[in-house]
C-alpha cells in the first residue's frame, strides 16, 4: 500500500461514493474501484459496507482513516518543509478569523505584503468553532478566534483583553454611558457560537449576576447580522469593543457599561504539531513584536 493508495481511500471516505470520489480525483470510477478493491485484499478486511448510494466505513476502516489521514498530513507538510529549504518567504498563506477580531488583519497584511511581495493570503471567516476546525481539517494555518476554545491541540499568543460595549439604534433616547442593570428590559441580540460556550455564555452569566434574566429576542453566529439588525431598530447587542472597527457605526450608538465585570478575550492558534510554513511563521511574529 503506498501514499497514492491512500489518498484515494481517504477521498472515497470524504465523498462516500467511488463515482463522486473518482470525480473528484479526476480519474474513472473502475481504475478507483480496483484499487479499492486490491487495498481490502492486501488488508484482508473489507474497509467499506453499502448503505443504499453511501459507503460506510467498516470498523478496520476506521482505523485505517485516522491513520491514512495522520499519514498523508505528515507527508504534506514534510514536502512542504523540504521545498522552504531553499527558498523565501512565498506561497499562498491561509488565515481564518472571527469577524469581531478582524481588525486586527488589515494593516499587518499591508506592511506584510511590503516585506513579503510573493505572499499570497487567503482568508476564511467564520465563528470560534468553525475555524478550530478549520485548523483541524487543515483549510488554514492560523486563526483569530474569541476564547474560550476546545481542545488542548492548539498553542496559542494571546491578545489583549478587551471591554464590552451596548451597541444600540442610534435613535433609542439613551446616555453614552449606563450601568449593567440598565438593560434588564432591554431586547437583546446576541453572538452565540455554533457549538461550544463563548460570548453568550459570558454576557448570560453576567446578567444573571447583575440579578436578572436577560430579554433574548435573538441569538446568531454572525456579528454583521446581528448589526444590521440593531441598526433596523430590532434590539440592542453586547459586543467586544473592537467590533466597531470592523464594521460601519452608521445608524448605531455605543455606549460604555460601566460595571461590567467580564471581558472579552481573544487569541491568534495553530496546531500544535503541525509545521507552519514560513509565511505563517514571519505572520506570527508581528503578533509577538
Amino acid at each position: 500500500m503506498d501514499i497514492r493508495q491512500l489518498k484515494y481511500f481517504v477521498t472515497i471516505v470524504q465523498e462516500e461514493q467511488v463515482t463522486k470520489a473518482a470525480k473528484k480525483l479526476h480519474m474513472a470510477q473502475p481504475p478507483l474501484s480496483q484499487q479499492l478493491k486490491l487495498m481490502e485484499m492486501e488488508i484482508g478486511e473489507k474497509l467499506f459496507d453499502r448503505n443504499g448510494k453511501k459507503l460506510e466505513l467498516t470498523e478496520t476502516g476506521k482505523v485505517l482513516y485516522k491513520k491514512a489521514e495522520a499519514l498523508l498530513n505528515q507527508f504534506e507538510e514534510s514536502l512542504l518543509e523540504v521545498k522552504e529549504v531553499s527558498k523565501g518567504v512565498k506561497g499562498t498563506l491561509s488565515i481564518g478569523s472571527v469577524k469581531t477580531c478582524f481588525s486586527y488583519i488589515p494593516q499587518r497584511m499591508r506592511t506584510f505584503r511590503v516585506k513579503y511581495p510573493d505572499i499570497r493570503f487567503k482568508l476564511m471567516e467564520g465563528d470560534t468553532f468553525r475555524l478550530t476546525e478549520g485548523l483541524i481539517n487543515r483549510e488554514i494555518e492560523l486563526a483569530i478566534v474569541r476564547l474560550p476554545i476546545n481542545g488542548k491541540q492548539f498553542s496559542s499568543i494571546n491578545l489583549p483583553p478587551e471591554d464590552f460595549v451596548l451597541v444600540t439604534p442610534n435613535d433609542w433616547d439613551i446616555p453614552d454611558s449606563i450601568e449593567f442593570k440598565q438593560i434588564k428590559d432591554y431586547p437583546l441580540l446576541l453572538l452565540h457560537r455554533i457549538s461550544g460556550q463563548g460570548t453568550y455564555e459570558l454576557i448570560v452569566d453576567e446578567c444573571l449576576r447583575h440579578g436578572f434574566d436577560p430579554t433574548i429576542v435573538c441569538e446568531c453566529p454572525d456579528a454583521a447580522m446581528i448589526l444590521s439588525l440593531v441598526k433596523e431598530g430590532v434590539g440592542a447587542t453586547i459586543m467586544p469593543r473592537t467590533t466597531s472597527k470592523s464594521f460601519s457605526t452608521q445608524g448605531i450608538k455605543i455606549v460604555e457599561l460601566i460595571d461590567c465585570e467580564v471581558q472579552s478575550e481573544a487569541a491568534l492558534i495553530w496546531l500544535e504539531e503541525r509545521y507552519l510554513s514560513k509565511g505563517a511563521v514571519k505572520f506570527l511574529e508581528t503578533f509577538s513584536e
